[in-house]
């Protein structure tokens, strides 16, 4: 099991990104919708753009493993936020689930956050490469 964790961290960090950039693509598919909805609820439509920039190049550092800590804190935070803007309407029963799904994702980046990315990131390749250096 222990030859399989590098190939389980990099199957989670994809698993756990999978749904922002689904989900930025159908808000850029909807743009003038998306930001008048977010205008609605008292969120700036004009950050639309920042959450699409994290949603996609966000994604993208989890994946491949770089800067993975900072993308994480940065993904926990805005699952957050988004739990509770969005979602909180905690009588209704797909809202809440919306936020619970917001907060237990929150949960996996943190942890994602503190342990980083594992063997199969850019990440643990460029500290590798750091260390050689300043040993050679």
């Amino acid at each position: 099991m222990e030859k399989l964790n590098p190939y389980i961290g990099l199957l989670g960090r994809f698993m756990i990104v999978l749904i922002f950039p689904l989900s930025g693509f159908a808000k850029a598919a909807g743009f003038s919708g998306t930001q008048a909805y977010m205008d609605s609820v008292g969120v700036p439509g004009m950050l639309l753009p920042l959450a699409l920039l994290l949603e996609f190049g966000g994604a993208l550092a989890i994946v491949v493993g770089w800067q993975t800590r900072i993308a994480a804190f940065l993904f926990a935070g805005f699952s957050l936020l988004t739990a509770l803007v969005f979602h909180n309407q905690l009588g209704d029963q797909m809202q809440f689930l919306m936020f619970m799904k917001n907060v237990s994702m929150a949960g996996g980046f943190l942890l994602l956050g503190r342990y980083g990315a594992g063997e199969l990131s850019l990440d643990h390749w460029s500290r590798n490469r750091a260390r050689a250096a300043v040993v050679g």
